[in-house]
């Protein structure tokens, strides 16, 4: 039983309307309805009647609420005293970035949020996209640095910088040699290697299509977070892998070739939760953009607060109820 699950219990317990309950944990609806059905095969009992008109506490949930509040009362109290003694005269910023960062952006970085901010200590967390957000929404980071699209609905966004991506191939392949952009499409057939979806569900899914829109069908999908791994699958002749320009040599036996028509790009953001916005928040904002533009990125227009696709149902009952067939997809 995980302790975000109980308070996205005792949210809905509060609310008894899975619309409002979701607005006020910065989610969308359906992945509270899995967690509330999670938390209720966890348990073992039924904690709410669900109807399309209305969401009602069961003789379960409500003993179940009494014994969250104190506990839930107890954290939060907890994680204040623990803001109180942090070092440093305004606290410390907890703050989320992908694994795969370039290197360069780091000590820019973090340079730049200290000449901006010099009371504040800045405590970096390497997490993926969905991780990030999903610590964000509990409280347990003050921003992130997250690859787009991802599910943002309820958070608001800094700048987004954007990076064409190109391939990584091994020396002897035959596009190695190449002295013109790679089209995704001369790729077809072969394996790719790629992060595991549930890094960043959206980006992934996003990347698989604008392959198959512009020709590149692959033979096999082979996933891998790590980056020597990355490079081992390659040289290896098990794939093929997409990303930004190597920020130092790669490998030997491996050549990165920039992509024509800059259909696939990392495109990234600062997030955070409006109500927990400040002059750190602020600052480390700041500080992103100036490490990504050192790495080579190009900064864009401030994005929407959720992709288009991350938005709601309208019904005020659960949508994803266990009677509806698309429940749980």
């Amino acid at each position: 039983m995980e302790l975000r699950h109980l308070r996205y219990f005792a949210v809905l317990a509060e609310e008894l309307h899975f619309g409002r309950a979701a607005e006020r944990l910065h989610m969308a609806q359906p992945p509270l309805s899995q967690r509330i059905r999670d938390l209720e095969r966890d348990l073992g009992v039924r904690l709410f009647d669900r109807t399309r008109q209305r969401v009602r506490l069961t003789e379960a949930g409500a003993l179940l609420l009494e014994h969250v509040r104190p506990v839930l009362e107890g954290v939060d109290t907890a994680r204040e005293a623990m803001r109180r003694i942090r070092p440093g005269e305004a606290g410390v910023l907890r703050a989320g970035v992908p694994p795969d960062t370039n290197p360069v952006v780091l000590p820019t970085l973090t340079a730049g949020f200290a000449r901006r901010v010099p009371d504040v200590l800045i405590d970096l967390h390497e997490l993926t996209t969905d991780e990030q957000l999903a610590r964000l929404r509990e409280g347990e980071l003050d921003a992130g640095v997250v690859r787009h699209p991802a599910d943002t609905m309820g958070l608001e966004s800094g700048p987004t910088a954007r990076r064409e991506l190109g391939v990584v191939l091994p020396a002897g392949h035959p596009l190695a040699d190449s002295a013109e952009p790679v089209r995704l499409r001369s790729l077809n057939g072969a394996p790719l290697v790629i992060f595991p979806r549930v890094m960043a569900p959206r980006l992934y899914d996003h990347m698989q299509t604008v392959c198959r829109d512009e020709g590149f069908l692959p033979g096999a999908i082979r996933h891998a977070r790590n980056p020597h791994f990355v490079h081992g699958l390659v040289l290896a002749g098990r794939g093929v892998h997409l990303n930004e320009a190597p920020a130092a040599p790669l490998p030997e036996g491996l050549v990165w070739r920039p992509l024509a028509g800059a259909a696939l790009a990392w495109t990234t953001s600062v997030v955070w939760v409006p109500s927990r916005h400040n002059e750190a928040v602020a600052a480390f904002a700041e500080a992103v953009i100036e490490g990504l533009t050192a790495a080579g990125h190009r900064i864009g227009s401030v994005p929407s607060a959720a992709d288009p696709a991350a938005s709601s149902p309208a019904d005020p009952a659960d949508p994803a109820d266990p009677a509806d067939p698309a429940a749980g997809s």
